[in-house]
């Protein structure tokens, strides 16, 4: 009997003593709802929690609430995360830039002449299906969280977690507790209209909040003590709050939600709702005010909190980040491809099997395949094979294969243009692209691409163009005739019809070398009534001819921007020797081309870069034809044959057979995409100017500008007064949107 009594004490001693222990160590569960920018306050939340000591044992997350839960469940603190956000880019996250340096360039010269593009099928425009398709969001996600790519299981995460998202097929809510974490939280936190649907084990996704935007259900079942619930849903809006789509997309969702919220809520232990009605779900530039409301909200349960803390005696510690400098690919495998071959993936990724490159170089052939627009969907993981990665993808080929493109430019030129484009992808081959801008305006014109794309290997190009603009201009510049010489400036007409056939190759990176062969049908003529007076003849020819010629050029390009770099490395060279002609040159001799452009853009302090440059060019050969020579002046990015620009002198002044120029700038960046610059530039030009060593002199032309510029989304703005102590000559420049 005093056997069964010490039994029955040491039993009930033991179940007091393994209560009390299980009192004193709280597990903590904490749920986080959707909301956008406004989810930035769960940064805050966490950041509290962690000075406090609290430990969370689950993590359940809808969207925002699933992006912040999952990295803190990854094994990020409070403090960490506060950082990540305040280094982000979220104008670039969400809008999808893709890097100018991530792109070929082709897909560059394309980006910086388009100002809208729309899918375009079957001769009906089409809207976009998202403003963006995620793929910045994506990319960041799937590193943050490369240091747990091994688990698919969510349960065995440093802290175990699930998120929500929402079939979009049948409008079912959908839990994601296992698979890669990144394409997880990413399909959870794609938001209608802004980030298209993620397609994810055979459904269509998208966010979490549209059927369950505060998953508190499943943390019931999961043994906890308590459950800390994070709210940043709005209520629902007045009439006089509902000023934009956002808003009104998020009022749709709310309907239904903020019933279902007042009877979720009851069941948290802690309900934490921030102060956040002030704030839109795209209001992420604020998003250190949004944090510091989440920690403010967090202390008003100070007591309860510091309870928790001291049962727990816990103090999380701040995850390693993985090495982002070194990955090593073992293997690349990529799944969905029809159109398109595994060699095009790899070409445009830019990387290879058994390579080790680090994650910025990584990123940059993402978004270099992404700038193709030829997939819609492009996710990916690392699967850890010792001290390397396995690479798999799963891609979804874009359906829209046409596009209409639009522009508009104004310069001194070229005056008003409007631009279409019409652009058809897999015309005859599968890695195919035809390409035909139409140019209306003051001067009409039109240029046609037909290339075929093989990323690394050598692609093979048609180009057909033709171009025309009207501009006073010294005739000497086109002529020898005496009776020119000196005299005034007379309206020119230039007309050149240009037609190329290339093949082209990528080395490395931003390295390309192009050779083929080229026509060039060139008329110079001018009605201008000089020629009344001079000649008594009502036009008069300069050049009317065909020109037959081999052509080739070397491109290295590393700017980040094209009219307002702040860093990066530019050489191009390029050569042409032209080998016949048909028309007015009977005494025709072979001669040719040569130039180079180098320069270096760099940041020395915060917004403000500079740009220092040199240029030159050279004939070589003893044919007598004016034509084709080098002229200096204005301002220009859409020079054709041996025009450049320079400050100082207006359009096609200066004239030579060789030249050499140097130039600088100094950009501010005063504000986001509004900048103010000084420049300044000096060259030597003239004939057989390196023949005579008269290119070691002092480079004789100067000519300065200052001007305002604003990167729009339409192109550049810019206004410039340029001048030149040499002549007293002084002018203003103006260029508005892409040059085409």
């Amino acid at each position: 009997m005093r056997k069964l009594v010490s039994l029955i004490l040491i039993f009930v001693f033991s179940w007091s003593f393994s209560q009390e222990k299980e009192l004193k160590n709280p597990r903590v569960g904490l749920v986080l709802s959707g909301g956008g920018a406004k989810g930035l306050a769960h940064v805050g939340v966490l950041k509290t929690l962690d000075s406090l000591g609290v430990r969370v044992d689950y993590i359940a997350g809808t969207s925002m609430g699933a992006v912040v839960g999952a990295l803190y469940a990854s094994g990020y603190t409070g403090l960490q995360l506060d950082s990540i956000i305040k280094s982000t880019d979220f104008d670039l996250l969400i809008n999808d830039n893709v890097p100018r340096k991530s792109k070929t360039f082709y897909e560059r010269k394309n980006a910086e002449k388009y100002s809208l593009t729309l899918p375009f099928n079957s001769f009906k425009i089409q809207l976009p299906s998202s403003i963006s398709r995620g793929q910045n969001v994506f990319n960041l996600l799937s590193k943050l969280t490369l240091g747990v790519s091994q688990i698919d299981d969510f349960s065995k995460l440093p802290i175990p977690f699930y998120c929500i998202a929402t079939d979009i097929q049948t409008g079912e809510e959908v839990v994601l507790d296992k698979g890669n974490l990144a394409q997880a939280i990413a399909a959870s936190s794609a938001l209608p209209t802004l980030f298209q649907p993620v397609k994810l084990n055979n459904k269509l996704l998208m966010d979490g909040g549209i059927t369950n935007n505060f998953p508190i259900e499943g943390l019931l079942s999961k043994n906890l003590d308590f459950i800390i619930g994070v709210d940043v849903q709005d209520d629902l809006l007045k009439d006089e709050d509902l000023k934009s789509v956002s808003d009104i997309l998020l009022q749709i969702n709310n309907f239904r939600a903020v019933e279902e919220l007042k009877k979720k809520s009851k069941l948290s232990d802690i309900y934490i709702k921030p102060e956040v009605s002030d704030y839109s779900i795209i209001s992420f530039s604020q998003g250190a005010q949004i944090i510091e409301n989440g920690q403010k909200q967090t202390l008003s349960f100070l007591k309860e909190l510091q309870s928790i803390a001291k049962d727990q005696n816990f103090k999380k510690s701040p995850v390693k980040f993985p090495d982002y400098n070194e990955i090593k690919i073992n293997k690349i495998t990529v799944f969905g491809l029809g159109k398109y071959t595994s060699s095009y993936v790899r070409g445009k990724l830019r990387f290879r099997n058994g390579e080790t490159i680090s994650y910025e170089d990584f990123g940059n052939g993402v978004n270099n395949l992404v700038a193709t627009n030829n997939f819609d969907s492009f996710l990916y993981k690392f699967i850890p094979k010792g001290n390397r990665y396995d690479f798999e993808a799963q891609v979804v080929e874009a359906k829209n294969t046409a596009f209409i493109s639009f522009g508009l430019h104004y310069d001194q030129i070229y005056n008003s243009a409007a631009l279409v484009n019409v652009t058809k992808k897999q015309l005859l081959m599968k890695n195919d692209v035809v390409s035909l801008d139409l140019i209306f305006g003051d001067t009409p014109r039109y240029n046609f691409d037909y290339y075929i794309d093989k990323g690394f290997y050598w692609s093979i190009g048609i180009n057909s163009k033709y171009n025309l603009f009207n501009y006073k201009i010294n005739p000497s510049l086109f002529s020898t005739a005496v009776e020119f010489a000196g005299t005034r400036k007379v309206d020119v007409s230039i007309s050149d019809f240009t037609n190329q056939f290339f093949i082209e190759t990528l080395i490395k990176k931003d390295l390309s070398i192009k050779v083929g062969l080229e026509h060039k049908k060139l008329i110079i003529s001018s009605k201008d009534n000089f020629f009344n007076t001079l000649l008594d003849e009502d036009s008069y020819v300069f050049e009317d001819s065909n020109f037959f010629s081999l052509v080739g050029g070397i491109k290295f390009d590393t700017f980040d921007d094209k009219i307002f770099p702040k860093n990066g490395f530019l050489f191009e060279g390029n050569a042409q020797l032209f080998l016949s002609s048909l028309g007015d040159n009977s005494d025709f001799s072979q001669f040719s081309y040569l130039k180079l452009n180098i320069s270096k853009a760099f940041n020395a302090f915060d917004n403000w870069s500079f740009v220092l440059g040199a240029q030159s060019g050279v004939k070589i050969g003893r044919a007598n034809i004016k034509s084709l020579d080098f002229g200096l002046g204005g301002y220009g990015y859409n020079n054709i044959n041996n025009y450049f620009s320079f400050y100082g002198y207006d359009f096609f002044s200066l004239t030579g057979d060789s030249f050499t120029k140097a130039y600088a700038t100094l950009d501010y960046e005063f504000f986001k995409s509004h900048h103010l610059n000084l420049s300044a530039n000096f060259a030597k030009i003239g004939d057989d100017i390196f023949l005579q060593n008269e290119w070691l002199d002092i480079l004789s032309y100067t000519g300065y500008a200052a001007g305002y510029g604003f990167d729009t989304v339409f192109g550049p703005i810019e206004l410039k007064y340029n001048w030149s102590p040499d002549t007293n000559y002084s002018a203003y420049l103006i260029s508005v949107g892409y040059w085409f």
